[in-house]
């Protein structure tokens, strides 16, 4: 691997890219870096009441997010950093959802938006973004396999429209390399082969 490098991991739930980052780590012999566990202050009011902090929460997980970037900048300048999602993801595509089911209205979007720009205006992008696709059905079948409680009763309308709106995101991606990955059968843990072919995929951009 050519010189420190900032790697981002982007993809729906389920899609594997916990996976992904493990392996490239293990290969690369360089440190994952997977979102710490901090807790959203809004997050019960969140689930109380939709609309009413749709708007609060998700301003937090953006300001955290970019807390996190920035974190990421100063340590490729050291060493590889891979990191398991992105600050695009929660704007493009989480918030996004919750304006289009109208549980954010137009003036909070408005300077969510501004927000939002400013800081990507600030931001020096990975230099290398992987976006892992997979269908529906795949994403429902390793949600279940892995077992977590808490994402068994996720409506497979939810995983739809997050899988639509992650191609509309990665279409219009721009900001620095990017490859697509699809998973749905592509087994990089146990087949030689795509083993190698991922590999060799990530390698052409390093």
């Amino acid at each position: 691997m050519r010189g420190p490098t900032y790697i981002a991991v982007a993809g729906n739930i389920g899609c594997g890219k916990s996976t992904l980052v493990d392996f490239i780590c293990r290969n690369y012999g360089v440190e994952p870096f997977f979102e710490p566990n901090a807790q959203n202050p809004y997050l019960v009011d969140f689930y109380g009441d939709m609309k009413r902090w749709a708007f609060h929460s998700q301003v937090y997980f953006l300001t955290h997010k970019f807390r996190i970037h920035q974190e990421l900048e100063r340590q490729r300048s050291s060493h590889t950093v891979v990191q398991d999602r992105t600050i695009y993801e929660d704007a493009e595509i989480f918030a996004t959802h919750l304006k289009r089911q109208d549980y954010i209205n137009e003036r909070d979007w408005s300077v969510y938006q501004d927000l939002y720009q400013t800081i990507l205006n600030s931001l020096r992008p990975p230099d290398l973004m992987i976006y892992l696709k997979a269908s529906v059905k795949t994403i429902r079948k390793r949600i279940k396999l892995r077992g977590r409680p808490e994402e068994q009763k996720i409506p497979t309308a939810y995983l739809k429209s997050l899988n639509e709106l992650y191609e509309d995101w990665f279409a219009a991606y721009r900001a620095s390399p990017a490859i697509t990955l699809e998973t749905d059968n592509l087994n990089y843990l146990t087949d030689l082969v795509h083993r190698i072919d991922v590999l060799k995929t990530i390698k052409k951009y390093l």
